[in-house]
């Protein structure tokens, strides 16, 4: 989550546009994005550059170097192009420079008119038109991003390792998308409420991503489940991938797909992957409940926050959804959804309201019997309703299973999160208490959870226990309370306690009393 310090800075920015004549909040979301992806394509090329060096690789070709042509009327010096260098210019200048050199540049950055990046920038707009509001806007996007490095290296320092997040630049960013899109009005209704970085990265350390997945997220929104499976990746199989030139090509251009049906969160999720390293995902308009989605048997990694948005007409809704799960609710299609798009062995962690797991209509029941009887699910992880406020109050869960089709659950494993490090009312400050460590690291050695207690906050359940509550998966079916017996001294006893210290406060009011006699 974002400090206050930046989100005053934000808000700033915020207020800097609407005195600028621009108010309309999705266009200020927007131009704040294209500035901060020019900003980052810079930051990028440098990292590109030393990570190429690092490696030995020395093929890196910079977007920046030489002459770069713009349009068939112009070319200029790339070096003119970066942010670090328009930056200073007088504020004449900058507006020029970036309205006729680098928006067009990043318009057309990857050239080729299939691609998803070109084909959600190609509707584009600048709409900063004053010098200096460009300018003003400019400085103060250095001084968030002046912040952001300041809290990530303070987050570096702390002695205590326990807190340390290890977050870097693009978990602030990312949270900073959050932070604007709930400026939206129209979020609540259009579900587009984003999951909170350290949960998405969580769910990416349950799954344990490899090079040779194939992922999917068929809600993606700013693609921030793609973009820290990538980040988890290039930490975790640099070298794997960089120097292994079929698996980079493959990293960087098949192994990411992300639907969704908003056009400015796919212009958004398209930068947010380009900046992070993958030139070129599968960034689609996609309604993935239709039957224009067929995808079947695909791929092995599904990551998703599927909208709750209550219910769909039933007739813009793919029959094969309907087959399994015959309902209109959007958290059940997409559940069925997801089983259908994995291939045999592939793996999803997906986060569902809590009204799925106890739900009591038949829609409900297949679907959970769909899971536990022809599949193998692993883990249902509980988590407490503040975790997505501000902008909703939903208990939610984390579902973590395996496409099997001939069944596999034998024991599910059900763990209850109290604490994700931040206060669970409004203000969301961060604070010491965090099941999640302890979450990853339970479900990594699931061998040592089967003899736990149902009192703990981690516990196995039976498939046959699961069964015979008609496959409810709420973890308060299953959780046992432990009561401890206090033991009370004898009713005389606290009579009499209470008759003494009535004699007390009678005496003391008694000396109160005759000291203001005197």
């Amino acid at each position: 989550m974002i400090t206050g310090e930046i989100k005053n800075k934000i808000d700033s920015l915020w207020d800097t546009f609407a005195a600028g004549g621009l108010t309309n909040p999705l266009n200020v979301i927007e131009q704040i994005t294209y500035l901060m992806f020019i900003r980052d394509l810079d930051d990028l090329d440098n990292k590109k550059k030393k990570d190429s060096l690092m490696l030995g690789l020395n093929d890196y070709q910079s977007i920046f170097d030489g002459q770069v042509k713009i349009d068939d009327n112009l070319t200029v010096n790339g070096d003119e192009l970066r942010w670090s260098t328009f930056k200073d210019f007088a504020p004449d200048k900058m507006l020029t420079v970036v309205q006729n050199e680098v928006f067009p540049f990043i318009k057309n950055l990857q050239g080729n008119e299939e691609s998803s990046y070109s084909r959600y920038m190609k509707d584009a707009t600048f709409l900063i038109q004053a010098p200096g509001l460009l300018s003003k806007v400019v400085g103060e996007l250095d001084d968030i991003y002046e912040q952001i490095d300041q809290e990530v290296e303070k987050q570096k320092n702390l002695k205590n390792k326990e807190e340390q997040k290890l977050i870097n630049r693009g978990d602030i960013r990312g949270d900073i998308y959050e932070y604007l899109l709930g400026k939206l009005s129209t979020a609540g209704r259009n579900g587009q409420f984003r999951t909170p970085r350290h949960i998405i990265k969580m769910m990416v350390e349950l799954t344990d991503p490899q090079v040779d997945d194939l992922i999917c997220d068929p809600a993606a929104g700013t693609a921030g489940f793609l973009v820290e499976t990538a980040e988890y990746l290039q930490k975790r199989k640099k070298k794997d991938i960089f120097y292994n030139k079929e698996l980079k090509h493959y990293f960087e251009n098949t192994m990411f797909t992300g639907y969704d049906t908003d056009q400015t969160m796919l212009r958004i999720g398209a930068m947010n992957m380009l900046v992070h390293g993958v030139d070129n995902p599968n960034i689609k308009y996609h309604d993935s409940l239709s039957e224009n989605n067929t995808d079947k048997d695909k791929y092995s990694l599904i990551l998703a926050n599927p909208p709750f948005k209550g219910s769909l007409d039933k007739d813009t809704v793919s029959n094969d959804l309907l087959k399994v799960c015959k309902t209109k609710k959007t958290e059940l299609l997409f559940l069925t959804l997801f089983l259908r798009m994995l291939k045999v062995g592939g793996r999803c962690a997906c986060i569902v309201p809590d009204g799925v797991l106890f739900g009591s209509s038949r829609a409900h029941k297949a679907i959970r019997k769909e899971l536990v009887e022809n599949n193998n699910l692993e883990a249902v992880i509980s988590m407490p309703s503040g975790v997505f406020k501000p902008y909703a109050g939903v208990s939610t869960a984390v579902l973590v299973f395996t496409k099997t089709g001939n069944g596999g659950t034998d024991k599910v494993w059900f763990y209850d999160m109290t604490a994700d490090g931040f206060s669970l009312d409004d203000k969301r400050v961060k604070i010491k208490d965090n099941d999640i460590p302890d979450i990853v690291e339970r479900f990594k050695h699931l061998d040592k959870e089967v003899d736990r207690k149902k009192t703990e906050k981690s516990f196995m359940i039976n498939k046959k226990d699961i069964v015979d509550n008609d496959y409810d998966l709420s973890i308060n079916r299953y959780k046992e309370i432990e009561y401890k017996p206090v033991k009370y001294p004898p009713t005389k006893d606290i009579i009499a306690e209470i008759e003494k210290l009535d004699k007390e406060a009678n005496d003391s009011l008694q000396e109160l009393k005759a000291l203001l006699k005197d």
